[in-house]
């Protein structure tokens, strides 16, 4: 074999070894040849009877002739983004001429702008969605930004979110949130924390939005248990509504409260007999530490450890005044005082 020959079959080699790794990135990301690019979200979901913004904006490529000056359309496409072998999927186009489905671009196109609304939602719009431009001799379909759009029966779910720690005397701000894909008919929140809580619409970092209700509280053991109850009212097509309902329950961290002891047998009892003494005290977390101490004229003297103490009462016990101490990771609580009292002394 020549030397030429072994040159050639080097260079063939070579070219298919790049042609081969052109392809693999050109599935991996983007193909070099892509000429129109989208900023949109990359998947939605919306609500059947309702509409859907889509917020969107384009890039072109500057080398591909688009001129900004010209007269130029938006186009949709459903499933496939192959424009010219399938001219069925094209659902809408801005010069009116396939309007399939009800949609609208609001957004001006000679900014580069193609936020379209998506009206009358039902659950056969569900689907993968392209965006293309057309600026005669420039035609391009952003084919590597794909919007997939799923359209539910039900509303999206609610979320409950706490800023802070769930301590008592902490002040956190408690938060619901619902998405809303329809701006013309954003959803109504309420919750068991106000009667007429102050709707508000925030813009995300994606250009969607969220419909908010907040309420800020000092915390305290009360609210421990408390289940929040939010609930959001959307308004679909024919003056109906479709709601969601979100619950969360509250576990608030606090010190030992209604610390008290309990003596059995009450009342006066016998010299030479036992009394139990218990002490019971909520906190969250469970109180981890009991102490039991006795008065005396030179304080208060430690006598035992536990939730449970015995006490053989004698004559010298008489008048004798026992308390509780209730411990946990926050704080601790004293009990009042209890007497014994020894039967037939008096």
């Amino acid at each position: 074999m020549s030397v030429i020959t072994v040159q050639c079959v080097k260079m063939v080699t070579a070219n298919m070894l790049l042609s081969f790794f052109f392809v693999s990135g050109a599935l991996d990301d983007c193909p070099a040849y892509s000429a129109l690019f989208i900023t949109a979200p990359k998947n939605m979901e919306a609500l059947s009877g309702s509409c859907l913004q889509i917020p969107c904006t384009f890039t072109s490529d500057p080398d591909k002739n688009f001129n900004s000056a010209r007269t130029f359309f938006g186009v949709w496409i459903k499933s496939d983004h192959r424009f010219s072998s399938n001219p069925n999927n094209v659902i809408f186009n801005s010069s009116k001429t396939v309007t399939t489905y009800p949609m609208n671009i609001t957004g001006n196109l000679s900014e580069r702008n193609c936020t379209t609304l998506f009206s009358s939602l039902i659950i056969n719009y569900t689907d993968t969605y392209y965006f293309r431009n057309e600026n005669w001799p420039y035609r391009a379909t952003a084919f590597c930004d794909p919007l997939q759009t799923t359209v539910k029966d039900s509303p999206p779910s609610l979320r409950i979110e706490i800023s802070g720690d769930l301590k008592e005397k902490e002040s956190v701000t408690i938060t619901c949130s619902a998405s809303t894909p329809c701006p013309h008919s954003p959803p109504k929140l309420t919750w068991n924390l106000q009667q007429d809580p102050h709707n508000t619409v925030e813009k995300n970092t994606d250009q969607t939005l969220t419909t908010q209700i907040q309420e800020t509280i000092t915390l305290s053991d009360k609210h421990d248990g408390v289940t929040i109850t939010c609930s959001a009212t959307y308004p679909v097509d024919g003056g109906n509504y479709k709601t969601a309902e979100e619950e969360m329950t509250l576990s608030v961290s606090y010190a030992p409260k209604n610390t008290s002891v309990f003596i059995s047998p009450s009342g006066l009892v016998s010299a030479g007999s036992w009394v139990n003494l218990t002490c019971s005290s909520r906190a969250n977390p469970p109180v981890s530490r009991f102490t039991w101490f006795k008065t005396s004229n030179d304080g208060p003297i430690k006598v035992s450890d536990g939730d449970f103490y015995s006490v053989k009462v004698t004559n010298v016990t008489d008048g004798e005044v026992y308390f509780c101490v209730a411990t946990n990771d926050l704080g601790t609580e004293t009990s009042s005082g209890i007497h014994l009292t020894v039967k037939g002394k008096y």
